[in-house]
């Protein structure tokens, strides 16, 4: 950096349903960020897009703190574009459709990985609950077509649940994804690199007793949850499931750093259910403890962030 700070936009908050995750991430990724190398300025797109397009000639490099729409979607990556500033983390494509969970779903199949069966639900036109059961059998999984941090997601085991749980998911989305429940050990993989992709330690993910699956309360809450790095699972498992997140990584366009969540079966098969394009970045947060264990600290995680955005493709 030939002894001139890099200028940094910070972005955190927007409008999304977990702005209050984004800005307790971002004031972590502030305080980790080395003040030496960086000179940092904060903008929240929910009010400060103005100024953002007023110092965009100024500014050297983004770090998006955001999740959930208007962050995660390819939204703001889109819009950084065309301020010519470099933003770390997937471009626009990636970021669309990772955080899309049924167009990201088919692309897992097409790269070969497995998957939960599954079925796409219109509310403009749905099938009886009866032909999913039928279909998918129960319990199923409910989920909104886009959100993040189990927002609107249902776990439903009797088939006179399923109408309130498509209804609650079609608040968020006109369409949704009902999927097979799959019982077993969550795990979470990161990876991290442009071409050269590296695959971190598995995080095991332990929902405290008291919650039924890692919904959005179990992710928040400190203590509702145990995360073990690495995870408790056979090394033939650990190896296949670090091969799933890099190739779910490239099958969905990713860039810089992402992190895949799965579940294995007690008989060691696996499925892969979602890609985060901007994983949780608090220090205990699961990719920055994935970091750690490989003995990569959060500040040089956020420096290796910063290089992988400012590298040319």
């Amino acid at each position: 950096m030939n002894g001139k700070k890099l200028r940094v936009a910070l972005l955190a908050g927007g409008i999304s349903a977990e702005r209050d995750v984004s800005l307790k991430s971002a004031q972590q990724v502030d305080e980790a960020l080395d003040k030496t190398k960086y000179d940092i300025r904060r903008y929240d797109p929910r009010d400060q897009l103005p100024e953002l397009v007023r110092d965009a000639s100024t500014i050297d490099v983004a770090l998006v703190i955001l999740h959930g729409r208007m962050g995660e979607d390819g939204a703001i990556q889109g819009f950084l574009e065309c301020l010519g500033i470099p933003y770390h983390g997937s471009g626009v494509l990636g970021s669309a459709v990772a955080m899309n969970k049924i167009v990201s779903k088919q692309l897992y199949q097409q790269a070969g990985l497995p998957v939960a069966p599954y079925v796409i639900v219109d509310r403009k036109a749905p099938p009886a609950p009866a032909e999913i059961v039928d279909s998918l059998g129960l319990p199923v999984v409910v989920k909104p077509e886009h959100e993040g941090s189990s927002i609107g997601l249902s776990i439903v085991k009797e088939e006179k649940d399923l109408q309130g749980a498509l209804e609650e998911a079609w608040r968020y989305d006109p369409r949704c994804l009902v999927e097979q429940f799959v019982a077993g050990t969550e795990i979470t993989g990161g990876v991290l690199g442009n071409h050269k992709l590296e695959a971190l330690p598995l995080v095991e993910i332990i929902p405290g007793e008291e919650y039924e699956f890692f919904d959005y309360t179990a992710k928040y809450t400190p203590g509702a949850t145990r995360e073990i790095c690495p995870a408790r699972v056979p090394d033939e498992v650990a190896r296949r499931a670090q091969d799933y997140a890099v190739r779910a990584h490239r099958a969905l366009c990713c860039r810089g750093y992402s992190r895949t969540d799965m579940i294995v079966s007690p008989s060691g098969d696996m499925v892969v259910l979602e890609t985060n394009t901007i994983p949780g970045m608090t220090q205990t947060s699961l990719y920055p403890q994935a970091a750690a264990a490989a003995g990569i600290s959060f500040s040089q995680l956020l420096d290796r962030l910063i290089e992988l955005a400012l590298e040319r493709d």
